[in-house]
């Protein structure tokens, strides 16, 4: 492939996968290097960082010039996922506009920041880390003229339950997931129970039976999961907030997340 070529289908791009693509056709890595240093000579690329880049649209200055968020994040590791607060952000689902940008890894990879937003590598747990698309519920989706890999809503309910901090704590999570009119809860079940976190899935269980009526939720859905759950109680919020007992779940669960007390302060 021709270099102009592919920088006209790759909006933002990793340094290894170009060469990749541009040798194919029995050119040397010396040729694609240089070709990509004639073009960030010319202003039509932005290396954004080592082996890192990102096409400059024709006319934009280097400095201003648009670069999605999305696709910078899922190059910024190979096989890099958007997910967590991300995700409900890349699918218009977020309560609050984040510019902190979770991306789920395999490898061990270092936060960075660029024009004042964060993005920062969450290496998928260890149950699905090795497991093809870190266990499923990841789509490609056609983004501002480039590819984003990113959890599904499904998948995205059970990552933010599992880990809170990543989806903004409670509240940010319980009006987020509110904005969903539909699930696919097979996907959702399924997902949980292979994460392999009793609490996770009595976090997703409880959030289901808290909204049986606005998802269509079966007892068939939640005996599924209940099978899954813990047999001793547990506290529902990491820190290990006080509240009180639901014995379908055996969680603790704060008073606030069973009344929804921050629908009063509106």
């Amino acid at each position: 492939m021709r270099a102009a070529d592919y920088i006209e289908d790759h909006p933002v791009f990793r340094h290894e996968d170009f060469v990749a693509a541009h040798t194919k056709g029995g050119r040397s890595r010396a040729t694609s290097n240089n070709l990509l240093a004639k073009h960030v000579g010319t202003g039509r690329l932005l290396r954004v960082r080592k082996g890192l880049y990102a096409r400059v649209p024709r006319g934009q200055d280097l400095a201003t010039a648009p670069i999605d968020p999305y696709l910078l994040a899922c190059n910024l590791s190979p096989g890099a996922v958007v997910a967590y607060h991300a995700a409900l952000q890349f699918h218009g689902r977020a309560y609050s506009v984040w510019r902190v940008y979770h991306f789920l890894t395999r490898a061990r990879a270092r936060p960075f920041e660029f024009r004042g937003l964060e993005f920062t590598p969450t290496r998928a747990p260890s149950t699905i880390r090795e497991l093809p698309d870190f266990g499923g519920g990841i789509e490609t989706v056609d983004h501002a003229g480039g590819r984003v890999r990113v959890a599904t809503l499904e998948r995205t309910l059970v990552d933010v339950l599992h880990a809170p901090d990543k989806g903004g704590g409670w509240e940010e999570i319980w009006r987020s997931l509110e904005s969903v009119e539909y699930f696919d809860l097979d996907a959702v079940i399924e997902y949980a129970v292979k994460l392999g976190s009793v609490i996770t899935v009595a976090r997703v269980g409880f959030f289901l039976d808290q909204h049986q009526g606005e998802l269509m939720v079966d007892s068939a859905h939640l005996d599924r999961l209940k099978r899954h759950a813990p047999r001793q109680p547990r506290y529902f919020d990491p820190g290990r907030k006080p509240g009180r007992m639901v014995t379908e779940w055996n969680l603790i669960v704060p008073q606030s997340v069973l009344d929804k007390s921050w629908e009063r302060e509106q």
